[in-house]
C-alpha cells in the first residue's frame, strides 16, 4: 500500500514533533490518534529529519486513496479492516495510518479499523491506554488487535548497537504480564462501551485467562466485541474450544513464497512461547479421537 522508505520517513518525522511539537508542525499530518507515550523508543532518530519532498508527499496521499478505497470497500461488505504491525523502525507510520482511519471510519460502537499492540514492548501498556483514552473523548469506538510481537532479536540488536535500552520486555513472563494486563484492560472497556478487541495468541494461559473474564462481563456468544485469532493448523485445540464456549474465532492462513512465509512462521514460533504445550494439547487431543474412531470401527465390525 505504500514504499517502506516512506513508512521510515513518516516515523522519523512524528517522532521528532513528538518531541519537538511547537517547532516542528508537520503540514501534510491529518487527523489521528495517539502513536506515542513518554515512555517510548525514540532513538532511531537522532537528528532532525527533512521535510517530505515533492515525491514522497505524492506517495504519501497515494497512500491514503489506497487505505480509502480498502476501507471503503470493507464498509461496503461489513468486514473489518484489521492493520498488523512490523518492527518499531516502520510501526509509528503504520499507526498514523492505521489512526487516521480509524478517526475517518469508525462510527457508532463497532470498530472498522483495528490497529495492532505488541505486547512484548515495554510501552505497549501505555500507548493502548492513550489511545483508548483518546478515542473515547472523541467519541470513537477503537478496536485493536493484541499480539506479543516477533522481532525481539532485531530490535535488541538495534538498541545494543546505539548503546540504548532495548524497548522489549526484559523476559518473556513480562511479556504474558502486559498481554494479559491489556487484554484484561480491553476486556473491561468493550464490556461497558464501544470498541472491539481480537486476541490473536497461542497461550493456553492467555486464552483461559480472556475467555473467563469475557464470561464473567457477560461478552459471550453472538458478541462482536471480542474475537479470538491465531494461524491456521496451530492451537487449533484451543480454537475449537473457544469457539464450542461461543466465542468468535478466526484462524489466519499466511500465503506467499516460501522464502518469506518460512521466516513469517518462526517468528510466529518465537513470538508464542506457549506453543509447544497447546500443540502437545492439539496431539493428545488427536491421538484421544483417532483412538475413538478406531474403537467404533471395531465395534461396528464385529
Amino acid at each position: 500500500m505504500r514504499p517502506i522508505s516512506l513508512l521510515k520517513r513518516v516515523g522519523d518525522l512524528l517522532r521528532w514533533e513528538y518531541k519537538n511539537p511547537s517547532s516542528f508542525p508537520l503540514q501534510w499530518k491529518r487527523k489521528t490518534l495517539p502513536i506515542f507515550a513518554e515512555c517510548s523508543a525514540f532513538y532511531h532518530t537522532l537528528q532532525k529529519p527533512s521535510p517530505l519532498i515533492t515525491t514522497e508527499e505524492h506517495d504519501l496521499e497515494l497512500a491514503h486513496k489506497r487505505l480509502t478505497t480498502i476501507c471503503d470497500k470493507a464498509l461496503e461488505s461489513n468486514v473489518p479492516v484489521v492493520i498488523d504491525a512490523e518492527d518499531t523502525f516502520i510501526q509509528p507510520g503504520i499507526d498514523y495510518f492505521t489512526y487516521w482511519a480509524a478517526v475517518k471510519y469508525n462510527k457508532g460502537t463497532k470498530p472498522l479499523v483495528y490497529g495492532t499492540v505488541q505486547a512484548y514492548l515495554k510501552d505497549a501498556g501505555q500507548r493502548l491506554f492513550e489511545t483508548k483514552t483518546a478515542a473515547d473523548k472523541m467519541g470513537l469506538p477503537v478496536g485493536f488487535k493484541l499480539v506479543r510481537g516477533a522481532y525481539m532479536s532485531s530490535e535488541r540488536k538495534l538498541a545494543h548497537s546505539l548503546g540504548v535500552e532495548s524497548p522489549i520486555h526484559n523476559s518473556i513472563n513480562d511479556t504474558h504480564h502486559c498481554f494479559n494486563e491489556c487484554a484484561s484492560y480491553m476486556l473491561d472497556e468493550v464490556s461497558s462501551g464501544p470498541g472491539g478487541l481480537i486476541l490473536a495468541t497461542h497461550n493456553l494461559e492467555s486464552g483461559k485467562m480472556a475467555a473467563g473474564k469475557a464470561r464473567d462481563l457477560g461478552i459471550g456468544k453472538d458478541s462482536d466485541k471480542l474475537e479470538f485469532a491465531s494461524l491456521y493448523g496451530m492451537a487449533d485445540a484451543m480454537s475449537f474450544g473457544l469457539r464450542n464456549a461461543g466465542f468468535g474465532v478466526s484462524k489466519y492462513l499466511p500465503f506467499g513464497p516460501v522464502s518469506e512465509i518460512m521466516p513469517y512462521l518462526l517468528r510466529r514460533a518465537e513470538e508464542n512461547k506457549g506453543l509447544l504445550s497447546s500443540s502437545n494439547l492439539d496431539k493428545h487431543l488427536m491421538m484421544k479421537e483417532l483412538k475413538e474412531e478406531s474403537e467404533c470401527l471395531c465395534f461396528m465390525i464385529g
